[in-house]
């Protein structure tokens, strides 16, 4: 490979005992497959290495262009002697939403790992660790199952974020309903659907590396590789459970609404029922004409109060007759 300037965010060459070292360029530039295991590390917005995957790593254009791509759905998919496979992985960063997931780009043959990404992912700096402190992965089919183990493991935490929120949001309806808690549904319901948008492909595509790593690990390895897909299985069937919960309790909230609504409604309906004959009659003898009878009397204004009296006892009384109260 020709030299070149410092590349990569991390440039390791596995022993094949659990541990890495890091190359200089002119190490990079100088390796060869019979030296061990290579992982580089890139930012591919990074000017150095996007030059060193274009022109100094010996890939394909069109497996450089993938491992560029901007957005990515998670797949694998087998070139050759090697694998071109794109994950995601929850964004663990402060303060970050947990469905603005990150992406993890990766070409993987027997002899090499190289990996891009623009967001840091915290899954590639623990495997990194666990190289540089003498207890990773000891090859490059182990090191990307041990990839695979930290993304889905991270996820873990951010699922039951999501079941324990929306069990907090189901005690709260039974307490009390708020318009506040809207709102708080349709959050949980969104990161939900844009967590699992991208669950479900990578499902698959790991589901694809359990076949394709046949040749690859030996019976342990590939114990373990399902053991992260069931895992991974789990999450998105917690996902589901998540929003079919959720969904329950904003249909039951809104029912609460609706009743309330319609309570209101019903109970402004009757008030209007009763007021509309004492509001003919009023209006009726409130006309500025001649003949209005009691004009002249003095107690034909009680009189008229006690016969609108009678009027609403009467209503009432057919009211409750009817079951309209």
């Amino acid at each position: 490979m020709p030299d070149s300037p410092s590349v990569g965010l991390h440039c390791l060459l596995l022993d094949g005992k659990g541990g890495a070292r890091s190359l200089t360029p002119d190490g990079l530039a100088a390796w060869s497959p019979d030296q061990g295991v290579l992982w580089v590390h890139l930012d591919y917005t990074d000017p150095d290495d996007r030059h060193w995957l274009e022109t100094g790593s010996g890939l394909d254009p069109l497996i450089v262009e993938a491992l560029q791509a901007e957005e990515t759905r998670p797949r694998a998919t087998t070139v050759g002697d090697g694998m071109l496979i794109a994950l995601r992985g929850v964004n663990v960063t402060p303060g970050a939403e947990p469905d603005d997931m990150v992406a993890i780009r990766l070409w993987v043959d027997q002899e090499r790992i190289i990996s891009t990404r623009h967001r840091r992912a915290m899954s590639v700096a623990d495997v990194a660790a666990q190289l540089t402190s003498g207890n990773g992965p000891t090859s490059a089919a182990q090191c990307l199952v041990e990839l695979v183990d930290q993304l889905v493991g991270r996820m873990s935490d951010t699922v039951d974020q999501f079941e324990d929120r929306v069990a907090e949001l189901e005690e709260q309806f039974l307490e009390a309903s708020s318009a506040a808690m809207r709102f708080d549904l349709a959050i949980l319901r969104r990161q939900a659907i844009m967590l699992r948008r991208y669950l479900a492909p990578q499902r698959e595509a790991l589901a694809r590396l359990n076949t394709a790593m046949a040749g690859w690990l030996d019976d342990s390895g590939l114990l373990h590789l399902r053991e992260v897909s069931d895992r991974l299985v789990r999450h998105i069937e917690d996902l589901d459970a998540v929003r079919e919960r959720a969904a329950v309790v904003q249909e039951e909230l809104q029912n609460r609404t609706s009743e309330q609504v319609n309570t209101r409604m019903y109970v402004l309906s009757v008030v209007a029922a009763i007021f509309l004959p004492l509001g003919f009659l009023t209006g009726l003898l409130g006309i500025n004409v001649g003949g209005i009878p009691g004009a002249d009397n003095t107690l034909a204004f009680w009189v008229f109060i006690a016969m609108l009296v009678l009027v609403v006892i009467l209503q009432v009384m057919i009211f409750r007759w009817r079951k309209w109260l």
